[in-house]
């Protein structure tokens, strides 16, 4: 592992733990040669489909892209950052279940609207404002009404 400091490669684990959830190892370590210290996370290399955008563009799916998607949604709001965390595990678990190689990003903003509606109607209304691309604010004030109307 290269050291973040001066760029050595010779380093030493200090200490490994796993992480909350489960997913990951964190380890600390100590640069033989600047002797900083600094931490590293292990993950599982994960068989994830590739996102096909609205405009037919591939892209590898990126996790930390997801989980910083609706954290932006749900910033300054009562959300816990384990029921994000838990949501974003459970999506990556379906998606590598599924047998297909693709998926589309509408699929996956569709979970992610179904979610933030039944979690935070603010975090909702943030994610759908850029997940629909409304138009002007009449577009916006529809989307409320309906969120209003329907008691969430």
């Amino acid at each position: 592992m290269k050291c973040p400091f001066c760029g050595s490669m010779d380093n030493s684990v200090i200490d490994s733990r796993l992480s909350r959830v489960g997913d990951s190892i964190r380890r600390r370590r100590k640069c033989r040669g600047c002797e900083e210290r600094f931490t590293t996370h292990e993950r599982v290399e994960e068989s994830l489909p590739v996102v096909v955008k609205r405009d037919g563009r591939r892209e590898p799916f990126d996790r930390d892209k997801l989980a910083t998607g609706i954290r932006k949604a749900c910033e300054k709001r009562a959300v816990s950052v384990v029921e994000i965390d838990g949501f974003v595990e459970s999506l990556l678990q379906r998606l590598q279940e599924n047998p297909s190689k693709e998926v589309a990003s509408t699929a996956i903003g569709k979970e992610i609207i179904a979610f933030l509606r039944h979690l935070d109607p603010v975090a909702y209304i943030r994610f759908a404002s850029v997940y629909h691309s409304f138009e002007d604010a009449a577009e916006f004030r529809a989307e409320l009404d309906r969120l209003l109307e329907s008691g969430e």
